[in-house]
């Protein structure tokens, strides 16, 4: 870089700076961007936008002040002393609160954290949920407001009274044996006092980390929707997102952790809406989510919007037993992988499930199931690097009459070797690529498999995170704040088969090299995976070990070499006719020879 262009650049750098410090926004200005950013939040929301009544604002925050100043919409209900509500069966411990009339928490009884205790979706003031209503020109958030509670054996009434006959109520019925709450909206009376043709629902509300790993939370945590006719979809795991829902009704949404889940089903759909989610940097949290839903509203003057809660665990067959498709909350991976998880590694699982066994011995006997279909690719596959192994020394020796120097020449020359002796380069390779979505089918179940929570196995306390074998206490580059026995074993076990294989094929060079910096890299990524599924990667390479060992006890190298001499010696091989790759690759060869002299 010359002096000019060094100069040039460098005042171009100080205008830079001084226009981002003369031309700032002012305080001013930036409070009314922030306004209307809420406003156009409320807008999507479905509400009408207003000024704040500031007298009224702060008549709300103070509840000591005169009567007089809280007559108006929903006057009565602006203040109040807050207090719960319970509702039980065998399954959920729902705590109802009278401020704002909604969920407060939810308890999922025969669940446990990974420290012990009860496990609980959510709690605390940063949950929200309410209706944003424009009543009498004036936006309000029934999530404010002090409702006045009522139970009747399992089932609370909440209402806010706006006026005489003219209320909001909410209804929640709790069946027994069931992880669903029917949430009934009512809205009586206010066919004259509600404007616009919309009522927005909001629902906010923080997960809680439940697993030992936040990191497999993340992973595995994000805000799901299905619209009423389209496929389930989900905002990011990996950052935070905000996403308009307006391509058609909504189903339902779902906020979803690994695995527990916190659904809402809309009877009749929602209108449209927009789902937000974010990662919170508070410990102890997982996901921070945003939910803004519309509902049509028709004026009438007793309107009735019907709805459940789903609050329970992603078990697949739980999911699907609730309807509305669920299930698919539960990632079993991209296309094809999802499908081979979902019809033929999740039935023979439940198979294996239903007689009763430890799952660590479940796990062992799918993975054999899983070896034996695949032995037929995996004799293939080995007696193919058998032929290359065979062929090396007169590859050898082409590679030290033609030169190394011309590598072109080189390959030509050993695709005639390979069409005279009837071997197939690719073979060893193609068997491998068939097995290969099977084998990350199970990357994708085991994680998400709900059964292995808190199921021990040896010395794995739970398969469904990782096992300590060693703990660091400081997080270490590449590996983490631990270190994973199974994970280790996998890895060992994993560099055993890549040198045997070698010696198999025949490898030299960095393809000999390249098999044992895969498993390195393995452990780094595996490390802080489940149990299962590192037990899954050691069994199958032990029983991969042992098929490589009795293949080669049936395959004789003397056989295969006599076969491929037999082969050589074919005149009628060299008078077949050419595939088309094969002719093309041949005169891609010969075009490369010509230009090259």
């Amino acid at each position: 870089m010359d002096r000019n262009t060094f100069t040039g650049l460098f005042l171009i750098m100080i205008i830079l700076a001084g226009s981002f410090y003369f031309f700032r926004p002012s305080e001013a200005e930036m409070k009314k961007a922030k306004e209307t950013e809420r406003l156009d939040s409320l807008k999507k929301a479905g509400v009408t936008p207003v000024q704040k009544d500031t007298t009224k604002t702060a008549a709300i925050a103070n509840p000591a002040v005169d009567s007089l100043a809280l007559k108006g919409p929903f006057g009565t209900a602006l203040t109040g002393t807050e207090a719960n509500t319970t509702l039980e069966n065998e399954n959920l411990l729902i705590t109802l609160s009278n401020k704002g009339g909604k969920i407060a928490s939810v308890e999922v009884k025969g669940q446990k954290t990974f420290t012990g205790k009860p496990l609980i979706l959510f709690a605390g003031s940063e949950n929200k949920f309410g209706l944003n209503l424009n009543a009498a020109g004036k936006v309000i958030n029934t999530n404010d407001l002090y409702f006045t509670p009522s139970k009747t054996g399992n089932t609370v009434t909440m209402r806010a009274n706006y006026g005489a006959n003219a209320y909001v109520e909410y209804v929640y019925d709790l069946k027994a044996l069931s992880n669903k709450v029917a949430f009934n909206v009512n809205l009586v009376g206010l066919q004259q006092v509600i404007a616009g043709n919309n009522i927005g629902l909001n629902w906010q509300a923080t997960l809680l980390q439940q697993e030992k790993s936040i990191e497999s939370e993340h992973r595995y945590s994000a805000p799901y929707y299905k619209y009423l006719d389209g496929d389930v979809n989900h905002l990011s795991v990996s950052k935070d997102e905000k996403e308009d829902l307006s391509k058609g009704k909504i189903q339902w949404f779902s906020f979803k952790q690994h695995f527990f889940s916190a659904s809402l089903i809309s009877k009749q759909a929602f209108e449209k809406g927009s789902l937000e989610v974010k990662i919170p940097t508070a410990p102890g949290q997982v996901k921070f989510y945003d939910a803004n839903m519309q509902l049509p509203y028709a004026h009438t003057a007793n309107q009735t919007y019907e709805m459940e809660f789903y609050f329970g665990t992603n078990k697949f067959s739980a999911l699907k037993a609730q309807g509305y498709d669920l299930e698919q909350q539960v990632d079993m991976g991209y296309w094809p992988l999802k499908y081979i998880n979902r019809f033929i590694v999740l039935p023979v699982f439940n198979f294996l499930n239903s007689f009763g066994w430890n799952y660590g011995l479940i796990i062992l006997v799918l993975t054999i199931l899983l070896k034996l279909a695949l032995s037929p690719l995996t004799y293939k596959s080995y007696l193919s690097m058998a032929k290359m192994r065979v062929l090396k020394p007169e590859m050898d020796e082409i590679k030290a009459k033609v030169g190394e120097d011309n590598p072109t020449l080189v390959q030509q020359e050993y695709l005639k070797l390979y069409k005279k002796a009837g071997v197939n380069p690719l073979g060893g390779c193609l068997p491998m690529v068939l097995q290969l979505p099977l084998v990350m089918a199970f990357f994708f179940f085991f994680p998400n498999l709900f059964e292995l929570r808190g199921e021990s196995f040896l010395w794995m306390k739970d398969l469904s995170t990782y096992d300590e074998f060693i703990k660091f206490g400081v997080k270490i580059p590449f590996i983490g704040d631990h270190l994973s026995l199974m994970c280790v074993l996998m890895t060992i076990s994993t560099l055993i088969m890549t040198y045997f294989n070698n010696q198999v094929s025949g490898a030299t060079g960095q393809m000999k090299y390249i098999g044992y910096i895969m498993p390195i890299i393995f452990l780094g990524v595996l490390n802080s995976y489940p149990a299962g599924l590192n037990y899954y990667y050691f069994l199958a390479n032990l029983m991969t070990f042992g098929q490589q060992f009795l293949i080669r006890k049936m395959v004789d190298d003397d056989k295969i070499h006599a076969l491929i001499q037999q082969n050589k010696a074919r005149p009628a091989d060299e008078k077949k006719k050419k595939s088309k790759f094969q002719q093309r690759l041949d005169d891609y060869m010969r075009q490369q020879q010509q230009a090259k002299k």
